[in-house]
């Protein structure tokens, strides 16, 4: 169960961020159009790609030595202190949603939510990388539980913000609504970052 929470709410945090894909799921949920697949798309995406990750660092752990899992353990301090980073830049911006209802197909809805996924770097970075990396050295059981938290908040995520988008928009658009988003998970985040470096500072 410890597990289980620890990523959900990994899971959250990484996905608390107004990147193209979240801005997408919300815009279609302000014009009512297809979404229940947009959701039912990303949320599933981000299920195989978590999978994914983990399955991939427990396959390859046990040809991991001392040097290569320093190393891993550095990429992903790297990773965090970059994450941190942008989401104080994050805090700075404005974001302003499209209302205006288009003619689209299933088809290309369908499609569009596969390239706003599969096509943006930021998730296999916060997937299969982090995910997977951050529980390598969970065991097995662990490592599902870990993986399932996850999953669950990306489908709460983004069913929530699919369809809720009108209620939800006026905060959305809020500044102030997105700065303390990001304090909650920049500190977050930085409880992680310790994780991380003092499993860093053990190996010496």
């Amino acid at each position: 169960m410890e597990h289980l929470l620890i990523g959900f709410f990994t899971g959250l945090s990484l996905i608390l961020a107004l990147g193209a894909q979240n801005i997408f799921v919300i815009e279609q949920g302000l014009k009512k159009q297809f979404i229940f697949l947009v959701c039912l798309i990303c949320s599933i995406s981000d299920y195989i790609l978590i999978f994914l990750g983990i399955i991939l660092f427990e396959y390859f752990q046990s040809y991991f030595n001392q040097i290569i899992e320093l190393i891993l353990n550095i990429l992903l301090l790297i990773f965090l202190l970059h994450f941190i980073y942008s989401k104080i830049k994050l805090s700075f911006s404005n974001i302003n949603f499209s209302t205006t209802k288009s003619e689209e197909t299933f088809k290309s809805i369908f499609l569009k939510t596969l390239g706003f996924t599969y096509l943006n770097p930021h998730v296999y970075s916060d997937t299969v990388f982090f995910l997977g990396n951050f529980s390598k050295n969970f065991t097995l059981t662990n490592k599902i539980y870990f993986g399932l938290g996850a999953s669950i908040s990306s489908f709460l995520f983004f069913f929530t913000i699919g369809y809720l988008a009108n209620f939800l928009s006026k905060y959305f658009n809020n500044k102030r609504t997105w700065f303390y988003i990001n304090i909650s998970v920049i500190l977050f985040m930085t409880v992680l970052s310790l994780y991380v470096l003092n499993n860093i500072i053990n190996f010496y």
